[in-house]
Order: structure tokens, then C-alpha cells, then sequence
């Protein structure tokens, strides 16, 4: 073997790399809290870009077909699609509020009718329970003075701790809405600045993989960054289409069956809609629970229909609709959604899709390139040996 600088300069790196792992698995809570520490400064940035990335989808179109003739439109080209943009969005999240908002106080107002109702019934209740009165009393009358004491000691020491765990959480709930409020609104910012200069953020972004990594490496990073793009775009697209698309049936069915809050229960599942796979049962708790309050069985009815519609856009449109628009085969969608969601959550749900998209692309490739290498023949990887296709 021969020990030319390269060679050195590689084991160094290898040494030194296994060392850092070392020290950081020896000193894990230090790195995980630099982490988090590292994750709070940076994450009005990290929220702005995440905005910048679902608005760049409508605000591209936009700009696309907005005087694309007119080259003396080109400079307000840009802020009037990001303009109009902010306006569609604004008021698709109107819309829904207009329609979300009296729904609910409808229901309210129908829980409001039931309250007296419902007194009448436990006023009822207390006076089938007055049988009991002589035994409850002859109970009582066993207790003594020190027992009373004690219990009602307990009792102010549990209303102390939780007055105390109350204000405690009051004044961090506080601070975390402060907090939350500035985070968005900085990030908001953020995000305008890197939709107007998106180009130039590309072109210096560019220029720093190929000053740090060879030639052939930033070509490979660029390709794989440009893949990403695009599947994450078309999962965005293909996750909003779903949920219209879900939305729509259940208003469709759900005015059929003549059921109440049908357009209401139709905007709640299709903006729960967009956390994949699980994000519709959130929708149909929250409806089931609202039709419950005027007919108990139109709301069994509906868990039924919802069973029903959601075996077909599980089964058929979602995987079809946001698997093709990612090119990921839909078993492959299902298993994505379910690891990203024991693993992160809902953000895991909506990020492993495309993430898991990106990677199936990417050693799609890598086999094909090594079946190439190997000359192994088609026939051997399609049709499989003669045994197999003879049984």
C-alpha cells in the first residue's frame, strides 16, 4: 500500500471521526442538550424556511402564468405572486374559519338547549338516591372528629400543590405563547426574504458546495438536493389534492344521507386531512362528536359512513394520489407514515413520505447502476429462474 498525502490525509479523518463518536456517545446528554440549544437559536430560520418552501409551491405557479410576455413586468413579477399568494392563502384559512366558526356555535348553542335537560335528569337521579340517605348517614356517623380532621388537612394540602402546579404552568404557558408568537413572526419575515431572492440564495448556496467539495461530489449533491426538491413539492401538492378530495366526498355523502353539519364536518376532516393516513379519524371524532349532540344514531350512521369512505381513500385514492405524485409505490407510503409517526409524530408523518421517496429514488438508481455493472440479464431479476415460472 502505498502512503501518499491522500492516503494520510484520509486516515486522519478516519481516526479522528471515530474519536469525535466516541466522545459524543461517552457524553450524550451534553450533546443532546448543545443540540437542543443549538435547535431554539435557530429555529425562527429553520420555521422560516419550512414557510418559504410551502408558499414557493402556489407563489411558482403564480408567478408562472402572470404576464409571462411582458418583460416590463418582470420586476413586480415577483412581489405581486408573492402578494397574491399570501391573499389565497389568507382566504382559504377565511373560508374555513367562516365555515368552522358558525358550526360550532351552533353546537355550542345546541349543547346550551341540552344543559337543562340534563339537570332535569340528575335532579332526578338525586331523588331516586334519597332511599339511600339512612344508610349514608348511619356511614357518616361511624367516622370520627380526627378522621374529618385528617381528610380535610389532605384535602387542602392537594388544592395547595395544585394551586401551586396551576400558576406555575400559567406563567410558563405564557412565556411559551410569547415565545411562539415572536418565533413565527421572525420566521415569517425570514421566509419573505428568501422567496424574493430565492435565485441569488441558490446561486451562493451553489458556489459554497463546489468551493467545499470536489466537482464531481457538488454535482452529485446538487442532483440529490434538486430530487428532494421535487418530491416534496409533489407530496405537498398531492397531500392538499387529497384532502379536498376527502373532503369533498364527505360532504357529498353526508348531504345524501341528509346528516347534520355536513359542509362543517367536510371542512374539519379535509384540514385534518393533511396529516396523512391518520389525520381524517381526528376529523371524525370531532364530527361524531357534534352530530351526537342533535341524533346519537346519525352519529353512529356517520362513524359508519366514515369507516366506509376512509377504506376507499386509504386504500384507493390516497396511495394513488400522493404515492404517484412521489413516486413511491403505495406500500411503501403506508410503511413511511407509520415509522415517521413512532418516530416523530405528525411533523415525522408529513416528512418521511418524501424523505422516504428521495431514498427509494436514490438506491433505485444505485441497483440499476450495479445490475449494469454485473451484466447481470434482465430476465435473471424479471421473469425469475425457469423453476419458478413453471410452478
Amino acid at each position: 500500500m502505498e502512503w501518499n498525502r491522500q492516503t494520510v490525509k484520509s486516515l486522519l479523518l478516519v481516526i479522528c471521526g471515530g474519536a469525535a463518536f466516541y466522545c459524543a456517545i461517552q457524553h450524550l446528554d451534553a450533546v443532546t442538550g448543545a443540540v437542543a440549544w443549538l435547535l431554539g437559536i435557530l429555529a425562527p430560520f429553520l420555521l422560516g424556511g419550512a414557510i418559504a418552501f410551502i408558499l414557493n409551491v402556489p407563489m411558482r405557479a403564480i408567478e408562472r402564468h402572470l404576464m409571462p410576455k411582458n418583460r416590463r413586468a418582470d420586476r413586480f413579477r415577483r412581489p405581486l405572486a408573492l402578494v397574491l399568494t399570501l391573499v389565497a392563502v389568507i382566504g382559504v384559512l377565511t373560508l374555513a374559519s367562516s365555515v368552522i366558526g358558525p358550526g360550532i356555535a351552533d353546537a355550542v348553542m345546541s349543547i346550551s338547549r341540552q344543559i337543562p335537560v340534563a339537570f332535569r335528569r340528575l335532579n332526578q337521579k338525586l331523588t331516586d338516591l334519597e332511599a339511600y340517605l339512612p344508610l349514608l348517614e348511619s356511614w357518616v356517623s361511624e367516622w370520627k372528629l380526627d378522621d374529618w380532621r385528617e381528610i380535610s388537612g389532605k384535602v387542602v394540602d392537594v388544592l395547595q400543590v395544585w394551586g401551586k402546579g396551576l400558576l406555575n404552568s400559567g406563567g410558563g404557558l405564557i412565556g411559551g405563547v410569547v415565545s411562539g408568537v415572536s418565533t413565527f413572526v421572525i420566521g415569517l419575515i425570514f421566509s419573505f426574504y428568501i422567496l424574493m431572492q430565492k435565485e441569488r440564495l441558490s446561486r451562493q448556496g451553489r458556489q459554497v458546495l463546489y468551493a467545499l467539495l470536489p466537482q464531481r461530489g457538488a454535482d452529485r449533491a446538487l442532483e440529490i438536493l434538486r430530487l428532494a426538491n421535487r418530491t416534496f413539492s409533489s407530496f405537498l401538492s398531492g397531500q392538499c389534492l387529497e384532502a379536498v378530495i376527502l373532503g369533498t366526498m364527505f360532504v357529498i355523502a353526508m348531504t345524501v344521507c341528509r346528516m347534520p353539519y355536513a359542509l362543517l364536518v367536510g371542512v374539519l376532516i379535509a384540514l385534518t386531512a393533511l396529516i396523512p393516513i391518520v389525520g381524517a379519524f381526528i376529523g371524525c371524532g370531532v364530527g361524531a362528536l357534534l352530530i351526537a349532540v342533535t341524533d346519537p344514531w346519525k352519529a353512529l350512521a356517520f362513524i359508519v359512513l366514515f369507516l366506509v369512505l376512509q377504506q376507499v381513500e386509504g386504500n384507493l385514492i390516497y396511495p394513488h394520489v400522493v404515492g404517484s405524485s412521489v413516486g413511491l409505490p403505495s406500500i411503501w407510503v403506508l410503511a413511511a407514515v407509520t415509522l415517521g409517526g413512532s418516530l416523530m409524530g405528525v411533523a415525522g408523518m408529513l416528512f418521511f413520505i418524501p424523505l422516504c421517496s428521495v431514498l427509494y429514488a436514490l438506491f433505485r438508481d444505485f441497483v440499476k447502476g450495479r445490475l449494469k455493472e454485473k451484466k447481470v440479464p434482465v430476465q435473471k431479476w424479471r421473469d425469475g429462474p425457469p423453476s419458478s415460472r413453471q410452478r
